[in-house]
């Protein structure tokens, strides 16, 4: 892969839950469409909500946002869909369904056939239970997904984000890129930010790409938004 094309699936995971994944997935799905590629924006597991039409469903906001999307059906995106906003292990069982890892990989080739790249976005962190012997991560692994990592930019991101890089790395997962959400108002203080990017690019080896900043309207992102993705497709990521 050149240091300028996109790899077939990228798997867009949190450090935690309501980090800001769906809002990174939608500036993926924004940036490929406006580079002429046929994108597709998955969602595997939802919780959460009544069915994918629900104000809170992800796929919902992402079609809500992208232009080229408006006129499709958000349920093509969500293969499993649960009522209660937790862990996909535990939503599932309480509504006596079993989610089986095999379909998620059938529907992932299928896409394939007439899309790229596929924007996976996961259901919470790597380590958050899917069945009773799989987690999040086994789904990038199973797929060949390629890890984009959405971290928060406040206090306490150190931490989450190195423990993060750790567990990927250890199943040979390397991330495409890390990017700093930070949707607060006021915005974190600068100064806090530059720390906690040095911290991830001393002790974890990578650069954060960039901090995406409370977006008025989704549906018109500011430029600095795409042109940290467009840094993180390039060979700048990979010199700390």
């Amino acid at each position: 892969m050149s240091s300028n094309q996109e790899p077939e699936i990228l798997f867009v995971v949190g450090t935690d839950t309501g980090i800001g994944k769906t809002v990174l997935s939608l500036l993926l799905m924004q940036f490929f469409f406006a580079k002429g590629l046929k994108p597709f924006y998955l969602k595997p597991v939802q919780t959460g909500c009544r069915d994918p039409y629900d104000t809170d469903s992800d796929a919902r906001f992402v079609y809500k946002h992208v232009e080229a999307l408006r006129s499709r059906d958000p349920a093509e995106s969500v293969i499993y869909c649960f009522r209660e906003p937790k862990a996909p292990y535990f939503a599932a069982r309480n509504e006596e369904c079993t989610i089986d890892p095999r379909v998620i990989r059938k529907v992932v080739e299928e896409k394939r056939l007439d899309h790229s790249p596929l924007v996976l976005e996961a259901a919470g962190g790597i380590l958050v239970p899917m069945t009773s012997t799989q987690h999040g991560i086994d789904l990038a692994a199973e797929t060949g997904a390629r890890p984009v990592l959405a971290a928060r930019s406040a206090l306490g991101t150190i931490n989450h984000t190195l423990l993060t890089l750790e567990v990927l790395r250890a199943r040979n997962l390397e991330p495409l890129g890390i990017v700093f959400i930070d949707p607060f108002d006021p915005c974190t203080p600068r100064d806090l930010v530059e720390e906690n990017m040095e911290a991830v690019r001393d002790f974890g080896g990578i650069r954060v790409a960039g901090v995406i900043p409370r977006i008025p309207d989704f549906s018109n992102p500011p430029g600095e938004c795409f042109e940290i993705l467009r840094r993180m497709f390039t060979r700048e990521r990979f010199s700390p």
